[in-house]
């Protein structure tokens, strides 16, 4: 007996501290964490399936998240019902022609009728026999017949890498920059605390965009003069082979030497895949360089208000240096600040992202993000026929993600907040 009370003792100081907590008393914020698990669960997990490559026929090896057929173009999704959107007998047509040849004999059979005639069925019974074995895609396609599941996975992926890397160096800078201004004080304090005032005064659209053009143009000059070098070279090497010949090849022979040249040299042009990697590097750069300016004023606060507590000034009058001061001392009580307002950049670099994806300045296509995925979607929407799930669902999943990182952002805020501990 003795034994029981005191274990329903300790389960009820245990229910009681977990209670109490502020972390697990905000509902919204549990909730959030839990969304946001799901989320980087599907869509950073996949990732290397979704990038994965694939053969294609003639066209070679091409991401997963970019094949498609185009006879597969703006299917709704597997679980809409087809009686709403297959009135066209076009349409009707074109998924009767998608059924697997198998199928339609077997079908064809059970009906007593020819497989041409179950073809060109587009209304009655003979056409809902073939309507279940149409092609199915959770998501539906888009209008190249692409998988819209796959490339939205593949989009978050990249929307919520870049939100997080972005959020990862503005926090960095952020934090770096406060902690130096607020540390020196004085003149330092005030320089730099100009320098963010006039980066507040500038759009960070117009720097995204500046930063943009500069590297493009970088990156064209470069890949310019890369291939007036390996075109010097492949040139060289294909007389150097001709002239080591007792006689000069012509004809084919001389096509096949140029084409061992250029198996061996290559066109010296960049790829699409680093191409895509310096897109989105330069992307995360530019965020990421305009999102700490905040962080950085927060960081100074705290730090102004930190150094002048009597353990800061004991840690200095026994001869620490500024450094292991900061490390020690300052940055232990700044680790709440900083987690709270990490969580609420990571929100805005992927809002930003997704914005500039959508005007066509960020992540470009074929590469998908959900900003111009919801840009192509659109162009969907239309008087005649408006396939919305080309956008509803990317600004679905975009507008959920940015809701619960707020909310889990909200939860760390209370957790964090010493004036709300005693709520």
């Amino acid at each position: 007996l003795h034994l029981s009370i005191r274990r329903q003792r300790q389960m009820c100081i245990r229910d009681s501290t977990w209670r109490d907590n502020p972390i697990f008393r905000s509902v919204p914020g549990m909730v959030g964490l839990g969304f946001l698990t799901l989320m980087f669960a599907a869509c950073l997990l996949t990732l290397p399936y979704t990038l994965g490559r694939v053969a294609l026929g003639e066209s070679g090896h091409v991401p997963r998240y970019n094949t498609g057929e185009a006879t597969h173009a703006r299917i709704p999704p597997a679980w809409w019902p087809r009686d709403r959107w297959a009135k066209n007998p076009a349409d009707v047509a074109r998924l009767n022609a998608l059924v697997e040849p198998q199928t339609l004999d077997r079908l064809a059979a059970d009906a007593g009728t020819t497989a041409e005639s179950l073809l060109e069925a587009t209304a009655g019974l003979l056409a809902h026999r073939l309507r279940p074995h149409w092609p199915s895609y959770i998501l539906g396609t888009d209008p190249l017949g692409r998988s819209l599941g796959i490339r939205l996975l593949t989009g978050g992926g990249i929307s919520l890498g870049i939100g997080i890397a972005a959020a990862a160096l503005s926090v960095l800078i952020g934090t770096l920059y406060g902690a130096v201004a607020g540390y020196a004080g004085g003149r330092v304090d005030a320089v730099m605390m100009r320098i963010v005032d006039i980066l507040y005064g500038l759009p960070y659209i117009l720097l995204v965009v500046l930063l943009a053009v500069a590297v493009d143009a970088w990156v064209e000059k470069s890949v310019t003069a890369r291939v007036e070098r390996v075109s010097v070279a492949r040139e060289a090497w294909v007389h150097q082979q001709t002239a080591a010949m007792p006689t000069p090849p012509e004809g084919e022979a001389l096509l096949e030497l140029e084409r061992a040249g250029l198996d061996r040299f290559g066109t010296g042009e960049l790829s699409a895949g680093t191409m895509s990697a310096i897109n989105v590097g330069t992307l995360l750069v530019a965020i990421g360089g305009v999102s700490w300016l905040t962080m950085s004023r927060v960081i100074r606060g705290q730090v102004l208000s930190l150094k002048a507590q009597p353990f800061v000034e004991a840690a200095r009058a026994l001869g620490m240096s500024p450094g292991r001061i900061f490390v020690r001392h300052l940055l232990p009580n700044l680790l709440g600040p900083i987690i709270v307002y990490a969580t609420l950049t990571v929100p805005q670099a992927i809002l930003q992202e997704s914005f500039l994806s959508f005007l066509g300045i960020g992540v470009r296509p074929p590469l998908p993000s959900w900003g111009n995925l919801a840009a192509d979607g659109l162009s969907e929407i239309n008087p005649y026929r408006s396939n919305w799930w080309l956008l509803v669902f990317p600004c679905l999943l975009l507008g959920s993600t940015l809701l619960a990182m707020n909310f889990v952002g909200e939860g760390l805020r209370e957790a964090f907040d010493p004036r709300r501990r005693g709520r």
